[in-house]
């Protein structure tokens, strides 16, 4: 083991190797024994495709140019659905639906004729028809009309389409019954799906929707995921927070109950669409994801008896769940390995490796495993990750303790991983610790911890990064002259205001973050409108919480990087921060990039992101002078 200083080893991950392994999966679905999921391919510019894996092997059903992708909400989801020996899906560029036949190999064709103005998501099939969310954007974009959502059926043929529900500012998840009815949800400004949605049902029929009824949820109720199920299917089973977790619920003719009650989490907000946390494998039981303090695992409930059993707690995530015969598929996260597809039988309790990236395996003395970590902090108790540093070859010196980076995850509503990221071990494999915090407002808590952030973003999220980095400074985890903080989206935030209201951070890095929390009020979509008045407050608050408006307080280096269509966070915000940083007198560097969104998607970016991160931070603390 040879001794080097922290921050100067060589490592086996590059910028490269961490683009490549930026590759996805997503949307994993079953039919008989065929999966079917999206994959996303930075390589080919951030297009995502659509695969089909059946019979042992894998086919690309939709070529390039075709790019499986929604823009409702501009986060998208449910781009795609199974039916018959077909496959509809939305393509990114025209927000069409097209249909494609998973046996032939003729070209897909598209069966609505607009432009992206018009855009679906959360489809679904429902025996002769398409179900789908709709988004129309049909002002002026100098108009200050919001776009019209609702709830449609779309000809699978002809592409006509009939609206079955509107009235409301966001429709979701539109499920048929065996037996004639439609349930779907529902939720107005200015709530989020996970403030509050309603759950509605109504007899369905080709001449669209009777008697719809609000069944379950509210204002202060967010429901997840309905899902029919039972031997006739029946019976409609869906998450609810409303006792202060997302536990199981089911409803039926004889009225709505809770399946089992206890304090951890078995669906997550609902960001994008039609994920799934939850899928019936028989009349009676399901498998469900289950989150306890942050800590996932996979369980059998007894949908009788609301009892639930042990099945599989070997990864570090389980997403996207999927039943097949026998058994589940899933999105499974590890924290030593990628992430991959993996099949578990629900006797033998064997995974299977159904698909999984070509990069090459690290050795696992190079790998950095976290420990989660639990520290006091301004509100309550907070949580983190805590990545060592790692390396096969390397230690550091005597006397010596590593430079720190805090990471900062976006939403601000979602949450930490424990599944290997190499983002994270670039920098755990040079010599770096690493710590992930799931602040205040973090998802797989609990409802209360999540609405610890209501009305205290910037304030409770940055008190939580702070405790963080003083709970690791006193365990003498890391060295307090280098502190180093980065988020992305609204964890751009963070970092900034982290950086302009607190003194513990040495350098930051916001990748397509809020620097002007007004302006953001004034720009952002419709999905997220009325969001930063939950989080934040009125115009004087948002005002004085803007780290734009606070840049005498900012005294050290910033590095920023931004896409140009971004249409969540403008680009301008950055360009402002910059401008703002420069004039005095303080290192910063903006890096845009034209093509791209909210979010890097090709390749060659983000290699460049990751060297020149590495690089300003290196410089900015003298690492390798």
């Amino acid at each position: 083991m040879k001794t080097a200083a922290y921050g100067t080893w060589p490592s086996p991950i590059d910028a490269a190797k961490v683009a490549s392994a930026a590759t996805g999966y997503s949307s994993l679905k079953a039919d008989g024994d065929a999966l079917y999921w999206i994959e996303s391919r930075p390589s080919e510019g951030g297009r995502s495709t659509l695969i089909r894996h059946a019979n042992g092997s894998a086919r690309e059903l939709t070529p390039a140019p075709f790019n499986v992708r929604s823009r409702v909400h501009e986060y998208g989801g449910g781009a795609y659905c199974v039916a018959d020996g077909l496959v509809y899906f939305v393509n990114f560029r025209d927000q069409n639906i097209h249909v494609v036949d998973v046996e032939a190999s003729a070209a897909p064709r598209a069966i609505t004729q607009g432009d992206d103005r018009e855009r679906f998501a959360d489809l679904a099939w429902d025996g002769d028809a398409l179900l789908a969310v709709r988004e129309r954007h049909d002002s002026e974009p100098d108009k200050d009309v919001e776009p019209v959502n609702d709830l449609v059926r779309v000809g699978a043929d002809d592409g006509d389409v009939l609206v079955l529900h509107s009235g409301h500012d966001f429709y979701a998840a539109p499920r048929p019954s065996a037996d004639g009815r439609l349930a779907f949800l529902v939720w107005d400004h200015p709530n989020m799906p996970w403030d509050g949605t309603q759950l509605m049902i109504a007899d369905y029929g080709e001449a669209g929707l009777a008697n719809a009824a609000v069944v379950a949820g509210g204002a202060d109720e967010a429901i997840v995921q309905p899902t029919w199920c039972g031997e006739k299917g029946d019976r409609l089973l869906f998450a609810s927070d409303a006792e202060g977790y997302w536990n199981l619920y089911a409803y039926d003719r004889s009225g709505i109950y809770c399946l089992l009650r206890e304090d951890a989490e078995y669906a997550g907000p609902a960001w994008a669409f039609a994920s799934s946390y939850f899928v019936a494998v028989g009349p009676s039981h399901v498998v469900a994801r289950r989150v306890e303090d942050g800590t996932p695992s996979l369980v059998v409930v007894d949908t009788e008896t609301g009892f639930a059993s042990p099945l599989d707690d070997r990864c570090a995530g389980y997403a996207e769940l999927a039943a097949i015969p026998n058994g589940v598929a899933f999105i499974a996260g590890y924290a030593d390995r990628p992430r991959c597809i993996v099949e578990l039988g629900l006797e033998s309790r064997q995974q299977r490796v159904v698909a999984a990236p070509d990069d090459e395996t690290l050795p696992a003395a190079a790998i950095a495993v976290p420990r989660t970590i639990r520290f006091p902090s301004t509100t309550g108790d907070a949580y983190a990750n805590f990545y060592p540093p790692r390396n096969a070859d390397y230690t550091g010196q005597d006397g010596e303790l590593p430079p720190l980076l805090v990471l900062v995850h976006g939403g601000p509503t979602s949450g930490t991983s424990a599944a290997l990221s190499l983002g994270v071990q670039f920098y755990t494999s040079r010599g770096w610790a690493v710590a992930d915090i799931d602040y205040s407002g973090s998802s797989g808590y609990g409802r209360a911890y999540r609405q610890r952030l209501n009305g205290a973003w910037g304030v409770a999220d940055v008190e939580d990064c702070v405790a963080c980095v003083r709970h690791l400074l006193a365990e003498g985890q890391a060295d307090p002259a280098r502190v180093a903080i980065r988020g992305g989206s609204a964890g751009g935030y963070t970092t900034l205001a982290a950086l302009a209201f607190s003194n513990v951070f040495k350098a930051g890095a916001s990748h397509y973050g809020i620097g002007d929390l007004l302006a953001l009020d004034e720009d952002t979509h419709k999905f997220e409108s009325r969001y930063l008045h939950t989080l934040v407050g009125d115009a004087d608050v948002l005002r004085q919480r803007s780290p734009i408006n606070h840049v005498e307080q900012l005294g050290c280096p910033a590095i920023f990087f931004q896409g140009s269509e971004d249409r969540i966070v403008p680009p301008n915000q950055a360009e402002t921060m910059r401008k703002a940083l420069l004039a005095k007198g303080i290192e910063v560097e903006c890096h845009v990039f034209d093509g791209e969104g909210h979010g890097f998607r090709r390749a060659e970016n983000i290699r460049h992101v990751v060297a020149a991160e590495y690089a300003f931070f290196a410089r900015v603390f003298g690492i390798g002078a």
